[in-house]
């Protein structure tokens, strides 16, 4: 049976649904179900189970893996909320601003252990190869999370740094969803590299736009407060190519306007985005996603696989071209 997008986050968000997470200390769970049933695109398990799809009829195997990557897709997300300071996720308040700040912590930590059992229901065959992959790509996030707040020290960062923080803290948790599930069902190790190829890809794509998003985008429909990469001063795609683009005056302007952090914030959105436009930076950045939409379909030519198990990869590689949300 060939699934489509919409059949596999309804089979995702059953999985999710379904967690049998203890009774006792029911504090340190109500945070985990809250962000859980947030909702969110559930692209990672989506993308797991796309890539078993690929190669098989049989996924019932692949669902709970598929669900460990979006829980710990979600501990990220609570401890990064913690780090960027940041009020809203999914037009709701914060796991900290909804608790508080420990909670947060402590209920972030026992998502990442939630992650690992899913895993445990492998056969001891694929587990270790399984689990190996998800640990590596675990490590790699939050080695592109510490490359992020690295970066909020530097004055400037090269297209070439920020590309590389993006692909670990970003894409390389998609390359493991879609190298999970290749493995699952059953690719070889060729497919396997191409299919984590195609998520770097995705991955730098989806991450590119939502730096486009921050400035361009409604916050009704993008769901966090638009300009927050702005105010905060955080190194984007746009900002990155702002400051290699202009000279003079309006450089040492932009400069002045990200390091200050008790400027007006509508003010300080304002001016960054005029500097933006003036650049053509909006341009730029939508041209860098396309190149990386592209090179994720190209891959995907590469692969063995008839044309119809390919369609609904194809579909969301073609999806992320202009997304608004």
């Amino acid at each position: 049976m060939l699934y489509t997008y919409q059949q596999l986050k309804d089979l995702s968000e059953k999985a999710l649904g379904n967690l049998n997470l203890p009774d006792e200390a029911p504090a340190l769970f109500e945070p985990v179900r809250y962000i859980i049933s947030a909702g969110g695109k559930r692209l990672r398990p989506v993308l797991t189970l796309m890539a078993c799809n690929l190669f098989t009829d049989k996924i019932d195997h692949a669902v709970l893996p598929a669900a460990g990557f979006e829980i710990f897709h979600n501990f990220t997300l609570v401890h990064d909320d913690i780090m960027d300071n940041a009020p809203v996720r999914r037009n709701l308040p914060t796991v900290h601003v909804k608790w508080n700040l420990n909670q947060a912590v402590l209920s972030g930590d026992v998502m990442a252990f939630i992650a690992n059992q899913c895993f445990c229901h492998l056969p001891p065959e694929q587990f270790h190869a399984a689990f190996k992959i998800y640990n590596q790509t675990a490590m790699e996030v939050c080695l592109g999370q510490q490359l992020d707040m690295d970066f909020e020290k530097l004055l400037t960062v090269s297209e070439t740094e920020y590309l590389r923080m993006v692909e670990l803290k970003t894409a390389v948790l998609l390359s493991g969803c879609l190298r999970t599930g290749a493995l699952l069902g059953g690719a070889g190790q060729k497919e396997i590299g191409i299919l984590g190829n195609i998520g770097i890809s995705l991955g730098l794509a989806f991450q590119i736009q939502d730096d486009l998003l921050d400035v361009y985008s409604d916050p009704g429909k993008f769901g966090k407060a638009r300009g927050g990469d702005i105010i905060s001063g955080k190194k984007t795609y746009l900002l990155v190519k702002a400051m290699e683009l202009a000279t003079g005056k309006m450089l040492k302007t932009l400069q002045l306007l990200i390091n200050d952090r008790n400027h007006d914030p509508e003010d300080k959105i304002r001016r960054v985005t005029e500097i933006y436009d003036s650049l053509g930076i909006k341009s730029l950045t939508e041209k860098k996603a396309e190149e990386y939409i592209s090179s994720a379909i190209q891959n995907l030519e590469e692969l063995n696989v008839s044309y119809p198990r390919k369609s609904e990869i194809k579909a969301f590689a073609g999806s992320l071209s202009g997304r608004s949300i």
